[in-house]
């Protein structure tokens, strides 16, 4: 009777990390722009939905890394009345500590939202060099965000574009309700084109299409450029900023390349929503957005990682998960 061979245990391999495997493979897909310049807005769009308000110091650290991990253009605060958006009354206080970004990162923009006048008026004395205004495309939203219809806020509006236009600041606007709304429902497509037209005609140097509750889909958007075109608004002059409520905000956005757009607005760890439409939930994530834009080879100048450690370090903060799939698949 013979012994049997012994036999040697090999060790399990280790599952591997998203983070050991790389970023994703880079293959084109055709007809998509080179590259695509993220409108990042997480710390005012995003902040201004949460329900904790975070210090001046841990909101200037989060901008300052945002900027370390390559993004350009950073939405960093609203000039608005603290009886309406509390979590970001703390502008003028947080404007100052973020001087000397823009010689460390040259070409970062730091634009601000300013409601009207008076808003520009305090952007303007704190030295801002970008605005936007933020419109509706229906009568609903208009009203509860507002507190005024379509075509008043768009007469608040002309002064305000004028005036900022005449300092030398660019005006980007921003046209809510894009794609439906939760008290009309199906927003016509000739309404958003009348509205956004009007903005850009205002003197606005770009216009922002916003599917604030979520809702829109691949269609919709290629639908809605297409009307833009008619008008003779190219590509060039519109970006996009989705809402992930339904999951479609990736697929909008690669509607949205394929029509030419290279400009996407998106949420650090995809924070945000909107005070005002109880229905919107969070934004694009940026890490699931550059995630997606690096596998097609689109350049965005972000680093990917260093992002998604930035949204980790907020999320510990807010002291919740961060809803941002690249983040938990990246820091997990």
């Amino acid at each position: 009777m013979t012994s049997p061979e012994p036999t040697t245990t090999q060790p399990e391999p280790a599952e591997p990390t998203v983070t050991q495997l790389g970023l994703p493979d880079r293959v084109p897909l055709g007809g998509l722009p080179a590259s695509v310049r993220i409108h990042e807005v997480g710390p005012r769009d995003g902040l201004q939905n949460e329900k904790a308000t975070l210090p001046v110091a841990v909101k200037a650290e989060f901008i300052a890394r945002l900027a370390a991990a390559g993004l350009r253009t950073i939405e960093v605060a609203s000039f608005v009345h603290p009886k309406w958006v509390p979590q970001l009354a703390d502008a003028e206080e947080l404007f100052p500590q973020l001087a000397e970004l823009p010689a460390k990162y040259p070409g970062l923009r730091l634009p601000v939202l300013v409601p009207n006048e008076r808003g520009l008026d305090r952007a303007l004395a704190n030295g801002v060099g970008d605005i936007a205004v933020f419109a509706s495309a229906t009568e609903s939203f208009a009203r509860r965000n507002l507190n005024r219809g379509v075509a008043e806020s768009l007469e608040m509006f002309a002064p305000v574009v004028r005036r900022a236009t005449e300092a030398g600041v660019p005006v980007r606007s921003y046209v809510s309700m894009a794609f439906g709304d939760p008290w009309e429902g199906s927003v016509p497509i000739d309404q958003v084109v009348s509205v956004g037209c009007a903005l850009l005609e205002l003197g606005s140097t770009e216009l922002s299409l916003g599917d604030t509750i979520g809702t829109g889909t691949p269609g919709q958007v290629a639908a809605l450029l297409a009307a833009f075109a008619d008008r003779g608004v190219g590509p060039e002059r519109l970006a996009v900023h989705f809402h992930d409520t339904y999951g479609q905000a990736l697929a909008n956005t690669l509607a949205a390349l394929q029509g030419g757009v290279r400009t996407v607005d998106a949420s650090a760890g995809g924070l945000g929503g909107c005070p005002y439409a109880k229905s919107a939930t969070g934004n694009l994530a940026t890490e699931d957005l550059v995630w997606m834009l690096h596998g097609l080879g689109i350049e965005t100048g972000v680093d990917l990682d260093a992002l998604a450690a930035t949204s980790a370090w907020l999320a510990g903060e807010l002291g919740r998960p961060s809803p941002s799939r690249a983040v938990r698949a990246l820091t997990g």
